[in-house]
């Protein structure tokens, strides 16, 4: 089991790495986002939840979590050969007003492999410390995996992180970003918070926690 310490210190370097200011991202309007969001939805789900597992659910997601990966597949800190066109030619504006339409929507249930969901809710919650540690998801992403919307304010106070809400996700999804961490190929984590803990984890292990986080309700 990893200690507070290292969860809290793991939780600091994904603030400092975050690539967004708490207050840098401009108001979204999710009116004008849902009509923005119009070439999104061929993929996300009109609503955000996408039906093909190859596509991540928008629904219920953190909003400044939304806008920080599409200024990263703009900026070119992400890449990806279908995202980072679409969000070369948005506007920081545009940004905002799609993210707030599919923060407002309700995700949907995934299913996932039950027999790995002892082993995926153990890692979840308590992380593991041999033969490489690995912190606790639950001190980001929540105990439910709603991530947190109020990073903003609880910076006046102390650290905290811009984690995305990733309860209900299509779990080959969650495996193939853990596994992309895990092998360099994705790493918009800044402080390398993200690619240090999926280096310590198998393929059975990402499996597990995938399983897990697709049953857990936002």
């Amino acid at each position: 089991m990893i200690g507070r310490k290292t969860a809290s210190l793991a939780c600091l370097l994904a603030v400092l790495g975050a690539g967004a200011s708490p207050g840098a991202l401009a108001a979204g309007d999710p009116a004008a986002g849902q009509q923005k969001a119009a070439a999104c939805m061929a993929c996300h789900g009109q609503d955000g939840n996408s039906l093909a597992d190859m596509w991540p659910k928008l629904a219920g997601q953190v909003p400044d979590y939304i806008v920080k990966q599409l200024q990263d597949f703009k900026a070119g800190r992400r890449s990806d050969e279908q995202m980072s066109p679409q969000a070369a030619n948005l506007s920081e504006q545009d940004m905002a007003d799609i993210a707030a339409y599919f923060a407002g929507q309700k995700p949907s249930a995934a299913e996932s492999d039950k027999t790995l969901l002892a082993r995926g809710e153990q890692l979840y919650l308590k992380g593991k410390g041999r033969p490489q540690p690995v912190t606790a998801c639950t001190g980001c992403h929540g105990p439910a995996g709603a991530g947190n919307r109020d990073w903003k304010k609880l910076m006046a106070q102390a650290p905290a992180v811009l984690a995305p809400a990733i309860g209900g996700q299509h779990p080959a999804y969650v495996a193939k970003q853990l596994k992309a961490y895990r092998d360099g190929s994705r790493g918009n984590d800044a402080a390398r918070v993200m690619r240090d803990i999926a280096r310590g984890l198998g393929d059975m292990e990402i499996a597990a926690l995938a399983a897990h986080v697709a049953r857990l309700g936002r």
